[in-house]
């Protein structure tokens, strides 16, 4: 996997020199040039095709979190603005899937990153995240969203 990434940044580097345009949009087009190129090849060789899929997946995994993130933001936001009181706040016990500790870290990233949430410990067997929430409506809906949206799609691209 690591080598077809190397392979694609170089790929992306020549489309780069080819055009003479150092810019962003042309980056990202060599980027997705070269994935192209290095599917078809490694297609027609029959390789390995991990790469092919778990980098779709990083990108899919990225726009669900900026979503995750600009929806918390606007509530964040608003409670700010505007006089009401809206917060909901609780702690909540969330069993993880996560095992390793750098998986457990990656969660515990993501939930910080988030307005309106923060991992407040962490218990001894590393099992339960007790997670600190601005808005809990309702807990179920909350641990459920954050089991099937966030740390699953997570542990899909780590492992």
């Amino acid at each position: 996997m690591l080598q077809n990434f190397l392979l694609n940044i170089l790929l992306t580097f020549v489309w780069v020199a080819l055009t003479g345009q150092l810019g962003y949009t042309n980056f990202v087009f060599g980027y997705a040039l070269g994935f192209f190129i290095l599917w078809m090849v490694n297609k027609s060789v029959n390789a390995s095709t991990e790469y092919f899929y778990r980098v779709p997946k990083i990108f899919a995994f990225i726009l669900l979190f900026f979503y995750d993130l600009m929806k918390a933001n606007y509530e964040v936001t608003k409670d700010v603005i505007t006089p009401n009181y809206n917060m909901k706040p609780g702690i909540i016990k969330y069993e993880m899937e996560a095992k390793t500790d750098f998986e457990i870290t990656m969660l515990a990233n993501m939930i910080a990153l988030t307005p309106g949430t923060v991992v407040v410990d962490l218990s001894k067997n590393k099992k339960f995240m007790y997670i600190h929430v601005m808005y809990l409506t309702n807990k179920e809906e909350f641990i459920e969203r954050l089991s099937n949206r966030i740390e699953r799609k997570l542990l899909e691209i780590i492992r």
